[in-house]
C-alpha cells in the first residue's frame, strides 16, 4: 500500500491511502503506476522511474501523469496487473 497527498480545507495536505493497481512502461521508457485512493476509488498515474532518452518534460519522477486521450473510441492502455 501507497500514500498519495490530498488537500484538505485549511491548505494542509493529508496522507490517503491507495492501492497498487498495475504498472506499464511507456514507448520514451518512462514507467508508470496506476494506483487507485482508496477513500475516493480515483484512478492516479504516477511516474515512477523517468526513461533515460525520454524528454517529455512533463514526465517527472514522482509526479502525477494525465492520460491523453487521442481518440475517444481507443481503449484504455493496458497495464501489467499488480500481484
Amino acid at each position: 500500500m501507497h500514500c498519495s497527498m490530498t488537500g484538505r480545507r485549511n491548505g494542509s495536505r493529508a496522507m490517503s491511502p491507495v492501492r497498487l493497481l498495475g504498472f506499464r512502461t511507456l514507448s520514451c521508457g518512462c514507467v508508470i503506476g496506476c494506483y487507485e485512493e482508496l477513500a475516493t476509488s480515483r484512478e492516479l498515474r504516477y511516474v515512477e522511474e523517468k526513461g533515460a532518452q525520454c524528454d517529455n518534460h512533463a514526465h517527472r519522477r514522482n509526479h502525477t501523469v494525465h492520460t491523453e486521450r487521442r481518440d475517444a473510441r481507443s481503449p484504455t492502455p493496458s497495464f501489467t496487473r499488480a500481484s
